[in-house]
């Protein structure tokens, strides 16, 4: 059976991923790197990763004869180094924030991840060569990472940017540093999540101001976890995971993932996201739920090795 080249590509187009730049130095000493989604995590122990290159890649020698390659998963407000590492141009790395990683690979600033490698393996399959990385050193920012698919970039921001839009929302965080969440005295003798009314104005940033305000803890808002609506107050709800930054807080109290204290959450929403959190953080899986505070439907959409 003879497949169309150009249609089997579109297909494997549909397929959600990541954007990294992978990179390296040439024997001339001068930093290299490209584009490229053909990213894939392989083993944690030992810790290994891998990466597809085309053997027409004007960098295909240049990376085959390395000791070592870097991988930089671009964040979701990169999209210009994307497109800067997949055009031809002159001096890409002028463009970009980047050092030496500690195995020696350029490693760029403001990224979701970085991994330096070095090689440990290189497969023959067809037109590309597979590139397997031993992972010498990595950093996770915690910032959310830009997607693609079908020829086009897709970002959390952009997603929820019509979401947005309607300012009669509570913003809210299921906020976790260390294996513990966050609590704040709900008003009532219980506990709550941290939540803030948007003004018609605000977007997500206003819930990481209200928790450095209340709590003087910076907060890295991540990917959306719980949208519903209180149907009593016709309020919508929109729930981010997030990470919370080094202190004490000024108020509130942490509570272990695996025993919050739900006995003392009033809110059947708010007890209903706790109870799902520790849940999943058990699993390594996460989804999003859509619906109301009585029934609604948990989408999967991320999950950890």
């Amino acid at each position: 059976m003879t497949l169309d080249p150009r249609a089997l590509r579109d297909a494997f187009g549909a397929f959600l991923t990541g954007v990294t730049v992978v990179t390296a130095f040439g024997e001339d000493g001068a930093p290299l790197g490209f584009t490229a989604n053909s990213f894939t995590s392989v083993s944690l122990d030992p810790p290994l990763l891998l990466v597809c290159l085309a053997k027409t890649s004007r960098n295909y020698a240049a990376l085959t004869g390395a000791k070592g390659f870097g991988v930089n998963i671009l964040s979701e407000r990169q999209k210009d180094i994307s497109n800067t590492f997949a055009r031809p141009v002159e001096d890409r790395f002028a463009a970009v924030d980047w050092r030496k990683g500690p195995f020696g690979a350029p490693v760029f600033a403001g990224v979701a991840a970085w991994f330096d490698c070095a090689m440990h393996e290189q497969v023959d399959a067809g037109d590309h060569v597979i590139l397997i990385g031993r992972v010498e050193a990595f950093e996770n920012s915690g910032n959310t990472g830009l997607g693609y698919a079908r020829g086009g970039y897709f970002t959390p921001a952009l997603a929820e940017k019509k979401l947005l839009a309607n300012a009669d929302i509570l913003l809210g965080a299921v906020a976790e540093r260390d294996g513990n969440l966050l609590f704040l005295d709900d008003g009532k003798g219980g506990w709550t999540l941290p939540f803030v009314a948007k003004t018609e104005d605000d977007g997500f940033d206003a819930l990481e101001r209200h928790v450095r305000a209340l709590t003087g803890l910076s907060l890295q808002t991540g990917l959306l976890y719980s949208v519903y609506e209180d149907t009593g107050s016709g309020r919508q709800h929109v729930v981010y995971r997030a990470r919370l930054g080094e202190g004490e807080p000024e108020i509130g109290r942490f509570f272990p993932v695996q025993a919050p204290p739900l006995d003392r959450i009033a809110d059947s929403a708010v007890r209903d996201i706790v109870r799902r959190y520790a849940q999943e953080s058990t699993l390594g899986n996460f989804g999003v739920y859509f619906g109301n505070q009585e029934k609604g439907r948990v989408h999967a959409v991320a999950a950890k090795d």
